[in-house]
């Protein structure tokens, strides 16, 4: 039971998933493990090239989007897999657990409840049962079919709405409740590989196969709103608006305008930039006090809007992420940053995000110098030179760095307290003598020492146990003196803007990148440079491409590049 349901890509599958062997799973629906999810009655020469698990983002997204922002979706996913530094390029790799599964059926039985609560009838339901103590059908069939579509990413079957209302007509029966039927009925569809899982199936043509329309519409609301499609993107799947070039950009650009890209560009720079890793930070209470987990959460908060503001709001360079000083601070993470901002609403209001703007001459300059990039790689009682200068070669550059052997003695770097080497770049060096460090050390730790003058709770230092900072450097031939100057050698490397137009390339494949789209890089990157290294131009470029439609047939490899 601990991989019943396993899914990858590059595999011919039946036209119908199987049942789901649930009957060992203790506290699963009846009517789920009976239920048998029967798919489009799709013609056997179809392929499922791929099937990815929805994040938990993206299931309370969809939940938001079908049934209002008041329904809330509790509970906890089992974790994903990072492949080339992102999560979302691991999604067609995962697996369910028979405790994940748990999980999932937990959940979906509380968004029902929720759903069909009486405080939200009125609202949510498209009818009204003639009788709310016996079945209906009519009304169980206009809202399955509602609801399903959205839900399922395409209009139902009429098997599978037969199957639905079948379900929930069993269970008003027993109970004397039709909203307990329809419950239980959305419940096992919330539960259903359908929901769970999103499919790309790739229909025969003349000269090869190509992503069929409903595939489409799920790929690129999941690129570019992390949520599943809405009417307008699913009526023109329907009418195969978005196999046409005109079509296609329309709806793209239409997306692109919405104020849910929001919502899109936030889970990619989430993913982006490894904030899973907030889920088990912590710093020692007792060095850093001021870094508390309301901190830790507006660090991440804080990135995230300077993102949205810079990139959406502003339309701005992406490279000038890495030194802008524009941002946004709460009275919490003023303490943190050593500047006073105010609080500006009633006693025991929540805290208000203001515009902050560093001064010209602050050692804070760009997404590097912020709490959430510093605080998440550091040690819990120490800044770390090696982790920060990792993490700026691998998410930054896409440039692998080599884990160390497994018999590397650090006793010299983390002991603090040596009155010889009192400062991290003194440690480092002593450490790095050892011919097996010496290699990594060098591409990484110039990069992480031009920011220690921020601990690892990212609060401002000038000493290290009394010894000046020396903060000096080279990143691949380009000199910095500091944190300013290190974010504008960053902004000017030739390898940042195709790192991050392959990344969120990647981000929206959900796959690796193969070496034989190489020149289509290139061609994104040049065109990435050419439109000033604005975001949405990218992300435009990406939607209405071939190449993100490319079908890449089961059974076919694709050599991948190392390290890409």
């Amino acid at each position: 039971m601990e991989k019943m349901l396993r899914v990858s890509g590059g595999e011919r599958r039946p036209n119908r998933f199987r049942r789901i062997a649930l009957a060992s799973v203790a506290a699963v629906a009846v009517a789920a493990t009976a239920f048998v999810n029967l798919g489009n009655a799709e013609d056997a020469a179809n392929i499922e090239t791929a099937i990815y698990r929805i994040t938990p983002e993206q299931y309370q997204n969809i939940i938001t989007d079908v049934f209002g922002n008041t329904v809330k979706s509790g509970g906890r996913f089992e974790p994903g897999a990072r492949i080339e530094g992102l999560i979302a390029a691991g999604a067609s790799v995962v697996s369910v657990s028979g405790s994940g599964l748990q999980g999932a059926d937990a959940t979906a039985r509380d968004v029902a409840a929720q759903v069909v609560s009486p405080q939200r009838r009125e609202l949510l339901f498209p009818c009204a049962p003639a009788n709310t103590k016996a079945p209906d059908d009519a009304c169980s069939n206009q809202f399955f079919a509602t609801v399903g579509k959205l839900l399922i990413r395409r209009p139902l079957a009429a098997e599978e709405l037969k199957a639905y209302v079948d379900m929930a007509n069993k269970s008003a029966t027993s109970s004397k409740d039709f909203y307990a039927g329809i419950a239980t009925g959305l419940a096992s569809m919330l539960i259903s590989p359908e929901f769970l899982f999103w499919r790309e199936i790739a229909i025969p043509t003349k000269t090869g196969y190509q992503f069929d329309a409903y595939s489409k519409a799920a790929k690129l609301s999941f690129f570019l709103w992390n949520s599943g499609p809405d009417e307008q993107l699913l009526l023109a799947a329907k009418k195969g608006e978005l196999n046409t070039p005109k079509g296609l950009q329309k709806q793209v650009d239409r997306l692109l305008s919405s104020p849910r890209l929001e919502a899109g560009v936030r889970a990619f720079f989430e993913d982006y930039l490894h904030y899973d890793g907030f889920q088990t930070l912590s710093k020692d209470a007792m060095i850093y006090p001021n870094f508390t987990s309301n901190a830790a959460e507006d660090a991440k908060e804080q990135t995230l809007r300077t993102v949205v503001d810079h990139l959406l709001v502003r339309n701005g360079d992406y490279r000038d992420l890495f030194t802008t000083r524009h941002t946004f601070l709460t009275p919490t993470l003023g303490t943190v940053y050593g500047v006073p901002v105010l609080h500006q609403g009633p006693n025991g209001a929540p805290e208000e995000w203001v515009p902050f703007e560093f001064a010209p001459n602050d050692a804070h300059a760009g997404i590097l110098t912020q709490a959430s990039f510093l605080s998440l790689n550091s040690h819990p009682g120490r800044s770390s030179p090696t982790i920060r200068g990792k993490a700026v070669r691998e998410v930054f550059l896409c440039q692998k760095v080599p884990d160390p052997p497994g018999n590397v003695e650090f006793t010299i770097v983390q002991d603090t307290s040596n009155p010889t080497y009192r400062t991290a770049r003194a440690r480092l060096s002593a450490h790095a003598t050892e011919p097996m460090c010496s290699g990594c050390h060098k591409i990484t730790d110039p990069i992480g020492l031009a920011l220690e003058n921020f601990d690892t709770d990212s609060s401002f230092r000038e000493t290290e146990k009394g010894a000046p900072l020396d903060t000096k450097g080279t990143i691949d031939g380009i000199a910095f003196s500091d944190a300013p100057s290190l974010g504008k050698a960053l902004h000017d490397h030739p390898a940042l803007a195709k790192c991050f137009a392959t990344r969120v390339y990647q981000y929206g494949l959900g796959r690796q990148v193969p070496r034989s789209e190489s020149e289509w890089i290139a061609t994104l990157t040049a065109d990435f440079a050419k439109n000033g290294y604005r975001m949405r131009d990218l992300l435009r470029t990406i939607s209405i491409s071939d190449k993100f439609y490319e079908v890449r047939v089961p059974g076919q490899k694709a050599s991948l590049e190392k390290g890409e």
